[in-house]
């Protein structure tokens, strides 16, 4: 059985707009916060965590809904049509409040511009496996990361050229260009995919050939090590994880949060600390975030590579090393010069190191167990830190310096190095990926 990659780069629509919505919102909304209300660092950084706030309580909550409902369309497409065109008419009120610098207007829209995105996010992550056969997925989930950078890209490109110099630069073109995204490329997806009818044709195809899933340990792929310890694990009868694992789990789960400290206190300031210490006007913010996006997309095969080879807790470090590298260089560059996209290149290369090779970590830790237990954990850490460190660092930022952005980011990262020393389990040479695609799979 082979992965219809035509229907799921269709499928992969839907994680498109949402990673170019996000891309938005992160650069933007700041700028919107501070250049048109005058709100400080602390509380933009409040209203910039809501998002993951929410996202603890929403994405649960309509992920389980989208499992039971059963509408003509399928289960997820509701959700996923709903949500957009909720989430384009929210969005699209954003500009007309800056603009008339309405805060009420404004605050309120974000809100519900924030539940509507809430409300179908979880059901479009959810679309993809519906509707691929189980041993398929790696791929499938490969495709749908392509897709969201290719959103995300999409926005920094519009970002650069719509965005205009000045303290209140016009944001209509740029909404308008992203809206128009989400709903060009949901409208593509609500017109292609018939939910039910591909869910039925793809439940015949595993019938026809067979279980994929149960085919699993008779793959001649699979790491035979790895299918060992599993029945060793059965064999046993353990149902709780030994104190040293436990040790290690914990360890990692304090560095995920700690390099997600570090990074998203600079993704979320760094188009106001652009304009304040190096004096950028307008979007031209935009080319470090996309050298660093596109050398992230690059680098996940010889990332892979190297972690088939060194392991991926020695590859996980050399990212950890990579970033606090280039996030000290910062601290000393006090106008920009495109020699800073080389460092942001080496920073989109140490967050794929990190990223391709810590959730596997965390499967490894918990085989034989509650794998699903340890994914909510792992998502927990790591949306923790990102309510976290836009309030922290943006309390630095107002009360201290702008100044205070990288060496923040530099200790934090240099924590979780500290941290990621002593995790003693969980670390394999992972196998050669079966195709270039898989090096794509990354959980995020």
């Amino acid at each position: 059985m082979k992965l219809n990659y035509r229907r799921t780069f269709l499928i992969g629509l839907a994680f498109l707009s949402i990673s170019a919505f996000w891309q938005m919102y992160d650069n933007i909304i700041p700028l919107m916060l501070q250049g048109t209300f005058g709100l400080g660092e602390t509380v933009t950084g409040f209203i910039m965590a809501a998002d993951n706030v929410l996202a603890l309580f929403l994405l649960p909550i309509f992920g389980s809904l989208s499992d039971k409902v059963d509408t003509p369309m399928g289960k997820r497409m509701p959700f996923i049509v709903g949500g957009t065109l909720l989430a384009v008419f929210f969005h699209m009120l954003l500009p007309s409040a800056d603009k008339s610098a309405n805060i009420v207007f404004f605050i309120v829209s974000l809100f519900a511009l924030l539940i509507a995105m809430g409300l179908y996010r979880s059901p479009a992550v959810a679309l993809m496996p519906d509707l691929t056969p189980n041993r398929l997925r790696s791929k499938g989930n490969a495709i749908i990361n392509l897709m969201g950078a290719v959103g995300g890209v999409y926005t920094l490109l519009m970002i650069k050229l719509l965005v205009g110099k000045g303290e209140h630069p016009d944001y209509l073109p740029l909404f308008a260009s992203v809206a128009a995204l989400m709903v060009v490329t949901v409208g593509i997806l609500a017109l292609t995919i018939r939910e039910k009818k591909v869910k039925a044709l793809v439940e015949a195809q595993v019938k026809a050939y067979g279980d994929p899933e149960s085919a699993a340990a008779q793959d001649p792929g699979e790491s035979k090590a790895a299918f060992d310890e599993e029945k060793y694990s059965e064999s046993q009868g353990r149902t709780s994880m030994p104190g040293e694992v436990k040790r290690s789990m914990a360890f990692l789960l304090a560095s995920i949060f700690l390099w997600f400290t570090a990074y998203n206190a600079v993704t979320t300031a760094f188009s106001r600390y652009t304009k304040v210490v190096w004096n950028l006007e307008g979007g031209g913010f935009a080319d470090c975030l996309m050298v660093a996006t596109v050398a992230a997309i690059v680098s996940y095969i010889p990332i892979g590579n190297i972690a088939s080879r060194i392991g991926r807790k020695k590859t996980i470090l050399g990212g950890i090393v990579l970033m606090s590298v280039c996030y000290f260089a910062a601290i000393l560059v006090n106008a920009y010069h495109p020699a800073i996209n080389i460092a942001f290149a080496a920073i989109g290369i140490g967050w794929a190191a990190i990223n391709v090779n810590s959730y596997p970590m965390i499967v490894e830790m918990s085989k034989g167990r509650d794998i699903g237990k340890f994914t909510g954990t792992y998502y927990t850490f790591s949306m923790t830190a990102q309510i976290f460190t836009p309030v922290l660092s943006g309390f630095l930022l107002e009360n201290v310096s702008y100044r205070t952005l990288f060496p923040y980011a530099f200790v934090f990262s240099a924590l979780a190095f500290a941290t990621m020393t002593q995790v003693r389990h969980g670390d394999v040479r992972p196998d050669k990926k079966k195709s270039i695609l898989e090096n794509f799979d990354v959980d995020d």
